[in-house]
């Protein structure tokens, strides 16, 4: 078996210190150590993924790197007795696509306590859709519940909307009641976030305050955030009393300057959102209600297919905040 060969893409630095990447053949002896071997079918684009086909060392720790961050496909040999051949698996965070090879590539191997298995539900296609952006607009609006915010508290407001965690937010908090407001720089996209749910769109400067002041008049029971700096700052300030904010991204800074005053005079919780390290008994959880209730109605609405040859491309348009909604890569796909 050892001698099986894939397609993966591979990021590498020449002798010169040069980054680039080519579509190669690889074979299983080049994979990292695990005790599960996938056979792919799915990955996405995601921005940490973009990151590491730049050859970023905060992402990609070492080279070569085959990036992908998410996965979903079936197991063809296992040595772990919780996964049989012909599983339907997938693998999301953990160190899938930065610490190791992740998947964008037709095989991966993991260690067996990263697998998930497929809920019933979901089909292959749309657990990629879904992803890590799906997981953590998930595990956002969990922590709004988690804290007492219902629909009947008034408007949640959804910042960067239209990229993957923002627009999945937006479409699940809608099914599920909430009047959601949703906040993007894109102003092609608001045709899609209103078909989304959204209540109201707004530009992202209109959610950036800087007058030095501790507390803005209220006007938001909850926030989801994936921007961070200046727009969590102003969100945090506006939160209704008992608030929450749950905070998934620092695109636009990771520095939170502003006073406790949120906090202590109205009691806002800002709760941060780590995907990558989710212990697996909520992973299993959040995965069944991405599945079931909290499944997304339009799907189809958000994603966009892409091929290995492809993805140089939409690598770019990501760094430049040109994509909405999710990319999800085709590597072998099975019938759903």
């Amino acid at each position: 078996m050892s001698d099986t060969a894939f397609q993966c893409f591979l990021v590498s630095k020449n002798n010169t210190g040069k980054f680039g990447t080519t579509v190669v053949s690889r074979n299983i002896a080049d994979l990292p150590k695990g005790d599960v071997l996938i056979q792919v079918a799915y990955s996405s684009l995601n921005y940490k993924d973009a990151l590491a086909a730049t050859g970023h060392p905060g992402v990609a720790r070492s080279l070569p790197h085959v990036p992908g961050i998410d996965v979903v496909g079936t197991v063809s040999w296992s040595a772990s007795s919780d996964w049989q051949v012909g599983d339907n698996v997938l693998v999301t965070g953990y160190g899938l696509g930065s610490n190791q090879w992740g998947g964008w590539s037709g095989l991966v191997r993991v260690p067996s306590e990263w697998v998930v298995r497929l809920p019933e539900g979901l089909s292959a296609l749309e657990s990629m859709t879904l992803g890590t952006a799906g997981f953590t607009a998930a595990q956002c609006i969990q922590s709004l519940q988690h804290h007492g915010i219902t629909p009947e508290l008034g408007k949640v407001v959804v910042t960067g909307a239209s990229g993957g965690v923002g627009s999945l937010a937006v479409t699940i908090l809608a099914q599920l009641g909430y009047e959601v407001v949703a906040v993007s720089g894109k102003s092609s996209a608001h045709d899609l976030l209103m078909r989304l749910g959204s209540v109201e769109i707004l530009d992202r400067d209109a959610v950036i305050k800087r007058a030095d002041k501790p507390l803005l008049p209220v006007n938001w029971s909850g926030a989801i955030d994936t921007v961070g700096g200046i727009t969590l700052t102003t969100l945090l300030r506006q939160t209704a009393h008992r608030g929450c904010v749950a905070a998934c991204g620092l695109v636009s800074g990771s520095e939170l300057s502003m006073t406790v005053y949120p906090f202590l005079l109205r009691g806002v919780t800002l709760d941060g959102i780590d995907s990558a390290a989710c212990p697996m008994p909520s992973r299993i959880a959040i995965w069944e209600k991405l599945a079931g209730a909290w499944k997304p109605e339009n799907l189809e609405l958000l994603r966009t297919m892409v091929q290995f040859d492809e993805l140089n491309a939409y690598v770019q348009r990501m760094l430049n905040g040109q994509v909405t909604g999710r990319i999800v890569v085709t590597v072998a796909p099975i019938d759903d």
